[in-house]
């Protein structure tokens, strides 16, 4: 698939898409930019809701692919997950269905399989197999059922019109870790331009499920599917390790909040309806 041109990015003022638009263009992509909040000194960008559909038509109208990264990005209650996470995502699939784009990259995110045993030890020589990427869905919050829900929305448009998806499990992309359970899950923001190009551009992808994150020393995950599509992780987070380590101690196996991948998000109270 040759490098598509203009790239429809939604969720364009949040965390990950404001690192996105500083590090996509040189890849070569003319970013449209859609958020619910305006984005300084984007004049053009189009700020709107994903409940919107109309302005949704028009902003998928003619790009060559989509970059979904709107939504809640935290645990909420499931009201307003439903509409933003749920209901938002379908209607970005029935604009980009009703517009013939080809394809998706659907952020979906660890959560959605959080409640998965972590390995063991901290390095792979020390634990079991990294955990696949075809590991059934076990979301640990309302979030993670979200992303379970886009994950399988991108399956069903796919097998019933044909439109490519490729999912995203991203674990945390920021521009360093913060703990030491994301050292395991981080993906640095430069790998994470580097996935979201090979994504964007690989043959044949169908719908195709990755998990996010750079090459880090003490990865839980497999990556084999991400680098199947070209993606080449340049980054680690073992640089961090020792700063982390003093500050927080290692990771405990007797620690609910330590034993699966979505950490303490498996053992947080739920968020109720407010």
């Amino acid at each position: 698939m040759p490098a598509p041109r203009t790239v429809l990015l939604t969720g364009a003022a949040g965390g990950l898409g404001t690192l996105m638009r500083e590090l996509l263009p040189a890849y070569g992509y003319d970013l449209r930019l859609f958020d619910v909040a305006p984005i300084p000194g984007e004049p053009d960008a189009i700020t709107a809701d994903l409940a919107d559909k109309g302005a949704l038509r028009e902003a998928v109208r003619g790009v060559d692919a989509v970059l979904h990264l709107a939504g809640i990005s935290l645990e909420s209650s499931f009201d307003k997950i439903l509409r933003a996470n749920i209901e938002g995502t379908y209607n970005l699939y029935e604009a980009v269905r009703e517009e013939g784009v080809a394809r998706v990259v659907f952020a979906s995110s660890n959560h959605a399989v959080g409640f998965t045993p972590r390995p063991q030890g901290s390095t792979p020589l020390e634990r079991d197999a990294l955990i696949p990427v075809d590991t059934p869905h076990r979301p640990d919050t309302f979030y993670g059922l979200s992303k379970a829900f886009g994950e399988d929305l991108s399956q069903y448009y796919w097998d019933k019109y044909g439109l490519e998806t490729v999912s995203v499990r991203i674990g945390a992309c920021f521009k360093e870790p913060t703990s030491v359970r994301m050292m395991s899950v981080w993906m640095s923001p430069g790998d994470g331009a580097r996935l979201f190009h090979a994504a964007l551009t690989a043959e044949s992808v169908g719908h195709t499920v990755v998990y996010g994150s750079s090459a880090n020393t003490r990865l839980w995950w497999d990556l084999s599917s991400a680098r199947a599509l070209g993606y080449e992780p340049q980054d680690d987070s073992e640089p961090y390790a020792e700063k982390l380590i003093a500050e927080q101690g290692e990771l405990d196996p007797g620690n609910p909040d330590h034993a699966c991948l979505g950490g303490h998000f498996t053992t947080d109270p739920p968020i109720w309806p407010h």
